[in-house]
């Protein structure tokens, strides 16, 4: 099976020009011959924290938002699954949320970010509850959002459940961020035996100058790809789980 991890500059809160730009990588991984697609944290508004909750009724989603139509159309046409992370809609407030869509364009899971950070929570959004799973041509995957991942016990409840990829769609800036994520992912993976896949920004991002270096990494903890730290682009992988 082959995944793909896309990294991409946001236009801050262009739901449409987002959408557009993220529903071509999506068919651009279906003829690169992926399964799967994984987006960044909040990719369909940018890193837009105060905006969003400043604005909810036109900055968050629900999974069958028509705005998210074209990327359900991209999926169906393209034969791919697609991780999309967006601000989500629930009863307590806003959420930071992946939604995975099937090759057919239908909604497979949501997964709300368990584990916000103090910024995101003094923002307004609010924590989910539950673990996020899936399965794609006999392949279980877990889900992480960023700051998950900085919380060993997801990775550990994903492999516990018979998971084989962790994947996190996520936000690391230059410097302390490109640092981190060189010393937590790889050893999610080797600890956990998962396949480990990072999604993320590349360039202005909200507050942050994202580092890009979306990857992949093999149950060992070895590197098997990674993206430019400049350019945007679709990060692919051959996985055996």
């Amino acid at each position: 099976m082959i995944i793909a991890a896309a990294q991409f500059t946001a236009r801050p809160c262009d739901v449409a020009a987002n959408v557009t730009r993220m529903a071509g990588m999506v068919a651009e991984a279906g003829e690169r011959g992926a399964a799967l697609v994984v987006l960044p944290e909040l990719a369909v508004t940018g890193y837009e924290l105060d905006a969003i909750t400043g604005d909810p009724d036109r900055l968050t989603f629900a999974p069958d938002d028509p705005r998210l139509g074209p990327l359900r159309a991209a999926c169906r046409t393209a034969g791919v699954a697609a991780a999309v992370n967006c601000a989500g809609r629930a009863p307590a407030g806003p959420t930071i949320s992946t939604f995975v869509y099937g090759p057919d364009g239908e909604l497979r899971t949501r997964y709300d970010k368990r584990h916000v950070t103090d910024t995101e929570a003094a923002a307004g959004f609010t924590a989910g509850t539950e673990d996020g799973r899936f399965t794609l041509d006999g392949v279980t995957f877990g889900l992480a959002i960023c700051f998950d991942a900085h919380f060993p016990d997801l990775a550990r409840r994903a492999a516990a459940d018979g998971c084989a990829v962790l994947l996190a769609s996520s936000l690391y800036g230059r410097g302390g961020g490109a640092r981190e994520r060189m010393e937590i992912f790889p050893a999610l993976a080797r600890t956990n035996s998962l396949h480990v896949l990072l999604a993320n920004h590349v360039g202005a991002a909200g507050p942050y100058d994202a580092c890009g270096l979306s990857a992949v990494w093999g149950r060992d903890g070895r590197l098997l790809a990674e993206g430019s730290g400049e350019e945007e682009g679709l990060v692919l992988s051959t996985i055996a789980p």
